[in-house]
């Protein structure tokens, strides 16, 4: 037998192409993994091919290691072909490691096939001789060689499966890995070259005096600049795709976010009226397929008005969350909560029939009931609820909400801190205030509204200092309507601000013109509600309707409550400032009803206080409502403040007021509000030297 020897330096190469070829089928095995659809496929072929050259490469430089006495070659077509079963073993490899699941028995058939592959490689690298006399092999050895591939495969298999994921320190798992499976390959190659024996005489057909060593060096060169080109592209690639798996995640995150800011509040992290709309849409279709019911339950606060007047937005947004999360916690998961704004909430919720509804209501108000703390305050609140069921109170998302909407004002108006069922009664109720508002935005240009004017005496008697101007609106069909029955209305849907603005116009108008009639020691007062008070451009406002009418700045009152004043102390000294540097007047209506710090008060640029006509109708010598009253001109006497007393319809309550010190008397005692008609027919009718404005006689009439 011919006795072969080894090149150690090309055994050391196969060794190294080995694990390289290894490495690049761990790596190739978590890029075909985490791929998907064409790239999932460029991979695998672009995988296959790199790690079948490294396999095919290991076992080719291995052959060129081996030499014998004889010159020996290397048929191109087998070896070509040895290389194409490479590849193909390889692409098996990689299309198994891939799936999703790997059993041991798909593991068992793989490692079979590969390994027969990789056998079949071998061996018709080793045909690739054409040897004559044949090559004989020792079945022991050929046997363990199928083994040892057959193993090699599968540990291959398994290893390249477990570290196809980016697990942590995965590359040092899959250098290791690599390690022990190139030992693997090259045991296997070397096993099988021991299998074979070379007769005596025998010589290599395929030889065409090639030098084996530079043959060796051109393969090495060329795998292994295959190999480093693949695994640079895909760290390439794997960088590419992390940093598209940031950008994915931030836009999703980010989409995620805008998704939340669309469909819920942002103070309560509720659902909004968007969302709710798309839930209420969804249990009508279902309620209307499986014939079942649910309830729509309008919610609203009674009190926060006062808590967010007295305390400021934050404390109110403070407790608008903390209402929330109590409503969220008397509501099963199923329900939906949703915030429409304001302290305004609704509920949709599941029921079998309405006392279920009653039930929930009820105990929702309860759960309200009880105090909050925030902020080392203490605030109680109530709600009010008003409940459709369908499909007996409507039976579309509008009509539903309408309902349930019109049957919480209800409860509102019959005491509040409770909950009514909707009836059909309450949806008249809405319609009418629904045709309420849609004339009173038409009222203005259709010259519907009308300023009364209601004289202020000095007291006792007269004579007259001025005017108050109350506001009237002609109704084409109801009448003379007066400011309770619209002014709340306009409060809410910000009607106000055009309607104050109109008042404060005409009334400046009207006192220019009695000036120009020789009238000029009267003046005016307008009240100014608690929107038109925080309007930014009330200052411009004032001081063109001045401007306008070229009336003396001292002649005209700005009226506000003291609920309004008080509401942000430090605002409204700022712009009563404001307002008093243009000589404007400033007076504090309905004085003793609110909440006034002596602090605050003494720095508000008033000049009056008025009374409020709570006091003045109940007095009497030595009760309470007396000693208030008394109280309240000595401070406003403290204060430097002229003092108004509004009420005034019997003479007792005229000579009491007066003896306290009360300079300025107004009620229907004394006389009622007039238009502007009126008061020019009563100066024409007066007598010379007497006053024109003298009651003939008391009788109660409507409140001013």
């Amino acid at each position: 037998m011919l006795v072969g020897s080894y090149n150690n330096i090309l055994v050391f190469f196969s060794f190294v192409v080995a694990v390289l070829a290894s490495y690049t089928a761990l790596d190739m095995a978590g890029r075909v993994a985490t791929a998907q659809g064409r790239a999932a496929r460029w991979w695998l072929a672009g995988g296959a091919f790199s790690m079948g050259l490294g396999i095919w490469s290991m076992h080719f430089i291995g052959m060129l290691a081996f030499s014998l006495p004889i010159p020996l070659g290397y048929d191109p077509l087998i070896t070509a072909g040895s290389l194409a079963i490479s590849v193909l073993a390889s692409a098996m490899a990689l299309w198994l490691v891939c799936q999703r699941e790997l059993p041991w028995t798909r593991l068992l058939q793989g490692a079979l096939l590969i390994g027969s592959g990789i056998e079949v490689m071998h061996y018709s690298g080793m045909a690739a001789l054409r040897m004559q006399p044949g090559i004989i092999y020792d079945a022991a050895w050929l046997v363990v060689s199928i083994l040892v591939a057959v193993a090699a495969s599968g540990a291959a298999l398994w290893l390249a499966f477990r570290l196809r994921a980016n697990l942590h320190h995965v590359k040092a798992w899959r250098g290791a890995a690599a390690l022990v499976m190139g030992l693997a390959i090259v045991g296997m190659h070397y096993t099988g070259m021991a299998a074979a024996s070379f007769p005596e005489g025998s010589y290599c057909s395929a030889a065409n005096g090639v030098d084996t060593n530079w043959l060796a060096l051109l393969v090495i060169v060329v795998t292994l600049a295959v190999l480093a080109i693949t695994l640079i592209v895909s760290v390439l690639d794997a960088r590419l795709q992390s940093r598209t798996s940031v950008l994915a995640n931030s836009l999703e995150k980010a989409n995620s976010e805008l998704m939340q800011l669309a469909l819920h509040d942002n103070l309560t992290r509720l659902p909004n009226r968007l969302l709710l709309e798309d839930r209420l849409s969804q249990a009508l279709k279902v309620a209307q397929r499986e014939q079942s019911s649910f309830a729509v339950m309008f919610m609203d606060l009674d009190g926060f008005k006062a808590v967010n007047d007295a305390y400021g937005h934050h404390l109110g947004d403070q407790l608008l969350v903390s209402v929330a999360e109590r409503l969220r916690d008397c509501v099963r998961a199923q329900d939906t909560l949703a915030r429409l704004g304001g302290d305004e909430f609704v509920l949709l919720a599941a029921i079998t029939a309405p006392d279920d509804a009653a039930t929930l209501a009820a105990k929702l108000v309860q759960c309200i009931s009880e105090t909050f703390v925030l902020s080392r305050y203490t605030f109680s609140v109530s709600l009010s609820i008003g409940i459709a069921v369908y499909p007996g109170d409507g039976d579309s998302e509008r009509d539903l909400l309408l309902h349930a909407d019109a049957a919480m004002y209800h409860t509102k108006s019959t005491g509040r801190n409770g909950y009514n069922f909707f009836e059909a009664s309450m949806n008249a109720n809405a319609a009418e205030q629904l045709q309420l508002l849609h004339d009173l935005r038409l009222a203005e240009a259709n010259g519907e509204l009308r300023l009364h004017y209601q004289p202020k005496f000095e007291a006792p008697a007269g004579p007259v200092q001025g005017f108050e101007a109350l506001l009237r609106w002609e109704h084409p069909q109801r009448g003379l309507l007066s400011p309770d029955a619209f002014l709340p209305l306009a409060e809410k849907t910000g009607l106000i601000v055009p309607i104050g603005r109109w008042v404060l116009d005409e009334a400046c108008r009207q006192l220019r013109e009695w000036h120009l009639q020789g009238l000029d020691q009267w003046t005016v007062a307008v009240n100014l509600s608690a929107v038109q008070f925080e309007q930014p451009d009330l200052l411009g406002v004032v001081t063109e309707a001045i401007g306008r009418h070229g009336i003396p700045p001292a002649m005209l009152t700005i009226e506000v409550t003291e609920t309004v004043a008080m509401r942000n102390p430090e605002k409204t000294i700022e712009t009563l400032e404001q307002l008093t540097a243009l000589g404007v007047r400033a007076s504090i209506d309905d004085f003793g009803t609110g909440y006034s710090s002596l602090l605050y008060l003494k720095r508000l640029p008033a000049s009056e206080l008025k009374i409020d006509r709570a006091f003045v109708r109940d007095m009497s010598v030595g009760n309470e409502d007396s000693v208030i009253v008394s109280a309240i001109i000595a401070l406003a006497k403290a204060l430097g403040l002229q003092v108004v007393a509004e009420g005034v319809e019997t003479a007792e309550q005229q000579q009491f007021l007066t003896g306290l010190g009360c300079e300025t008397l107004q009620g229907f005692l004394l006389d009622r509000p007039m238009t502007p008609t009126q008061i020019l027919a009563r100066l024409e009718q007066a007598r010379p030297g007497e006053s024109a404005f003298v009651a003939e006689g008391f009788s109660p009439a409507e409140p001013a």
